[in-house]
């Protein structure tokens, strides 16, 4: 953490507020201020460096304008967080996407549920409106961190068993091996933006003034037969999406 009080040398030449950009970026650089932390107040900064909001705030300024920091209205200022490279290609898998990085990947099963197929989940699995399919949410995570939101959609004439195999194990790849479909890839992908509702915001731990990207995609056997239409919101401070990698 920053110090209670940091004197600056206002004899040196150099403007308080870079001073006060260095300080901060000292401090992140060595490890005092973990990534995607969330910073001491301007007011609380302010007083700790014994200045003026005006000169604390063009030293965040500077400090977002170099990525060090990132600052949401409303919320705060935070330590700005490494971009995962999400490749979107045939096999797309998270947990080894995640690892060839470096990175643990954590998942976590929200909501499990046999629903009726919306207009467009229908129009990606073949089924007509209202065919029931089966609905599982999950929060993908990296270190820890939320990465993306996923709602995965199954045909439940051909997948009624997903639920309670996911139920058990969270891995969709197992479950659909389970289920006779031992391998799968991805046949299409659509990726807009937009900003989250506040129960995205909530689960992928950003502002709502923040936006997410949505990849919406089909995956498919090796016979081509959709076994799975997916809307995935990712936190664009945390990912960024490569097409045409593996």
């Amino acid at each position: 953490m920053v110090e209670d009080s940091v004197t600056l040398d206002r004899g040196s030449g150099l403007a308080l507020w870079r001073q006060i950009a260095e300080a901060l970026a000292g401090a992140i650089a060595a490890g005092r201020h973990a990534p995607g932390a969330r910073l001491p107040t301007e007011g609380e900064l302010a007083a700790r460096f014994g200045v003026n909001r005006h000169t604390l705030r063009r030293a965040m300024e500077h400090l977002e304008s170099q990525g060090v920091v990132r600052v949401e209205q409303g919320r705060g200022s935070f330590v700005a967080e490494d971009v995962l490279d999400y490749p979107l290609g045939p096999r797309t898998r998270f947990s080894e996407i995640i690892q060839r990085q470096g990175r643990e990947p954590q998942g976590r099963l929200l909501r499990l549920a046999e629903i009726a197929a919306d207009a467009r989940v229908a129009e990606l699995l073949g089924l007509r409106k209202g065919a029931r399919v089966v609905l599982a949410e999950r929060l993908a995570m990296a270190d820890g961190r939320p990465v993306a939101l996923g709602a995965h959609h199954f045909p439940a004439a051909r997948f009624g068993r997903i639920a309670n195999l996911l139920r058990q194990d969270p891995s969709i790849t197992r479950a659909l091996a389970a289920c006779g479909v031992p391998d799968y890839r991805r046949q299409v992908t659509r990726i807009t933006a937009r900003m989250p509702t506040a129960e995205e915001a909530e689960a992928l731990a950003q502002s709502r003034a923040r936006p997410v990207l949505v990849s919406e995609a089909v995956n498919v056997d090796g016979e081509a037969r959709p076994v799975d239409a997916t809307v995935t919101r990712y936190a664009a401070g945390r990912a960024q999406l490569v097409v045409g990698e593996a």
